[in-house]
């Protein structure tokens, strides 16, 4: 017959670590059958209840209580191994220490002013505000809790961003910092691949492949599973993707992430592809537009992501830019107004990726139905060939009198940086397009009114003279493209987003000089900092106030 003894200790908080060495040791102290030693959160009581190990009256213990159970083949086995849990702490605290272990973060930033990073592995309805003060004290965040609310994740990268300082999660497993990893990260060596990564083991899986391979890594940063969703909106993603393209130990960024939200992986695509460098991208169960488009390499798994970012980056000095500020219409909208039905889907399947929200009378998806086809909205691929507008009239390829009227009424919105058209020669169609096009290409070019980018579909047997039509387009002001991604691609380098007003500039030395960290939470993480030739300090942390949230809120209204 078996003997169960508990303890509740109220208020003794120690780190996860702890309680597994300390569940640990007793589990192997003689007589004793199973050892549980939990901070009695509902979850965790959860879990001993599966085992069996909530007995009477430990079911009162609180989140912020100690609770340690053992079940031993005789009682007085069970009472022994609780009579020296004390002992079993006081000889881990007496192992071997590291020098000054402050109380408090702010004691910890005086002592290391150099400190540029605070890696943080609390509790997670604690790790918000300890997140809160390291900002505040202007270090950037590697934020290893989870069960951090949605909102706290949202308040806390927005404020980075205005501080020109990083938060990597909540809820991240890894990152690489200037060849230093944190958290659960691998060892691989220095190179020219910059990663960007929603996804922790994703982070691992190409950083290994990117070594194995023989190529090494310059920056990796994770941003925590959430921030691609659509109320984040990939703030931390964004960030990283700028200070990579400052980065000039970085010659190609690889962009890894479980399923994004859709307006939000477009939005993240446009602001890769005007980073100037090349980007592999790996969006778990996103269909890609195309195998590349512009700067970005779109690959269909995780070995293939390492593959390509190696292969680039041998041959870096190929890739094209992406565009220059000269020619760039931030923040502008595109409007595309195509004869050929099937050229308007390939052109908005190209774009979706990148530009978002964008409609169309001839959607792809049901929510990019565009209201009224006389009127564009946003970014608008208008199919001039569908029946609404071919009642009574000819087909544009054959008549160009209504295309020509929407140009200038395009161009004439201030709001409009861009307008792509196709230009389908062939028997049947217009015998000189580029004729009555031109004129009014002149003139939006002339005006500064916008760009326009033309696709020319024909042969140089066609009646028309492919030669002449793309003279005639060209000697307008028409970029002229003989196929719908390059099109793209030269649609996209004219739309660079601009930089978000509430984002400062992030000071990069904290990436380029050797890294000093602060470490509240979890101590091995400071122990792999220390392995790693990393100058770390440890602070003793604890729950403010006990624990006790009504106290803590009292404190924090008097603390601000």
């Amino acid at each position: 017959m078996t003997a169960t003894r508990f303890e509740i200790r109220p208020g003794a908080y120690y780190d996860s670590v702890v309680l597994m060495q300390l569940q640990r040791a007793l589990a192997g102290l003689p007589g004793v059958d199973e050892a549980g030693v939990v901070m009695a959160t509902e979850a965790n009581r959860a879990l001993l209840e599966d085992r069996g190990l909530v007995p009477q009256g430990a079911e009162s213990a609180g989140s912020d209580d100690l609770l340690i159970v053992l079940r031993a083949e005789k009682a007085e086995q069970a009472e022994s191994a609780l009579a020296q849990v004390d002992d079993l702490l006081r000889k881990r605290a007496e192992g071997p220490r590291h020098g000054f272990t402050p109380k408090s973060l702010k004691a910890a930033a005086e002592a290391r002013p150099e400190a540029a990073w605070t890696l943080i592995s609390v509790p997670g309805r604690f790790a918000a505000g300890v997140a809160r003060e390291a900002l505040d004290l202007g270090r950037h965040v590697f934020l290893y809790s989870d069960n951090v609310s949605l909102e706290d994740e949202v308040m806390l990268k927005r404020s980075a961003a205005a501080k020109g300082l990083l938060v990597m999660g909540p809820d991240c497993g890894t990152a690489i910092i200037n060849g230093v990893g944190l958290g659960f990260a691998n060892r691989v060596r220095r190179g020219p691949i910059g990663l960007v990564a929603a996804s922790g083991t994703g982070l691992q899986a190409v950083s290994v492949g990117v070594h194995q391979l023989g190529s090494g890594v310059s920056q990796a940063i994770g941003t925590g599973g959430r921030d691609l969703s659509e109320p984040v909106g990939a703030i931390t993603a964004r960030q990283a993707l700028e200070v990579l393209r400052r980065d000039e130990s970085t010659s190609v960024i690889a962009l890894v992430s479980k399923p994004p939200a859709p307006q939000v992986a477009a939005a993240l695509l446009s602001v890769a592809q005007s980073t100037g460098k090349p980007v592999v991208v790996h969006f778990l169960g996103y269909a890609a537009p195309a195998p590349r488009i512009g700067q970005l390499h779109f690959a269909r798994n995780l070995a293939e992501t390492a593959e390509l970012a190696v292969r680039l980056s041998a041959g870096v000095g190929e890739i094209h830019p992406a565009g220059t500020a000269a020619d760039a219409a931030n923040g502008k909208y595109l409007r595309g107004l195509f004869s050929g039905g099937t050229l308007a889907y390939e052109a908005l399947q190209g774009l979706q990726a990148f530009l978002s929200p964008i409609y169309s009378n001839a959607p792809i998806h049901p929510w990019q139905r565009l209201e009224n086809p006389l009127h564009s909205q946003a970014h608008s691929i208008i199919d001039l060939g569908e029946d609404e507008f071919t009642v009574g009239r000819l087909h544009p390829m054959m008549d160009n009198e209504l295309r020509i009227q929407r140009m200038e009424l395009e161009a004439s919105d201030p709001d409009v940086g861009v307008l792509l058209i196709d230009v389908v020669l062939g028997e049947g169609a217009h015998p000189d397009p580029a004729s009555e096009l031109a004129p009014a290409i002149r003139t939006i070019h002339e005006s500064g009114q916008a760009q326009v980018v033309a696709i020319v579909v024909g042969t140089d047997e066609d009646p028309q003279g492919l030669a002449d039509q793309v003279s005639q387009l060209e000697a307008a002001g028409a970029a002229v493209f003989r196929d719908t991604m390059r099109a793209v691609e030269a649609c996209l380098a004219r739309l660079q987003p601009a930089i978000p007003p509430d984002s400062a500039e992030i000071d990069l030395a904290g990436f380029l000089q050797p890294l000093s960290a602060i470490n509240v939470g979890v101590e091995s993480f400071a122990d792999s900092l220390r392995a790693q030739e990393a100058e770390v300090v440890h602070v003793d942390w604890r729950p403010p106030a006990g624990g006790n949230e009504r106290l803590m809120d009292i404190l924090a209204k008097m603390k601000s």
